[in-house]
């Protein structure tokens, strides 16, 4: 029996569309995949731990300086957020 494929979008839209996941992530991931023109002016250190919110197909949306104000950050776009370990 074959499993259906969901689509990105099909997925974020499974059940809960207003789902997002907090968990936390390295600074270094931050630096290496953002423009630096972006990230220039904030103190960063790479083994700094930060907080992503992200959609529930993975798209991230923000990322804090702590795992309250990601949530906060979440509730306050009405999205119901969860944390991931």
């Amino acid at each position: 029996m074959t499993m259906p494929t969901l689509s990105l979008e099909a997925f974020a839209a499974l059940g809960a569309p207003n789902l997002v996941y907090v968990r936390p992530i390295k600074a270094a991931e931050i630096m290496a995949d953002t423009p630096i023109e972006t990230i220039r002016g904030f103190d960063l250190k790479p083994e700094q731990t930060l907080y992503a919110v992200h959609r529930a197909d993975g798209a991230r949306l923000a990322v804090l300086g702590d795992r309250d104000s990601a949530i906060a950050a979440a509730l306050a776009h009405e999205l119901a957020p969860v944390s991931v370990h």
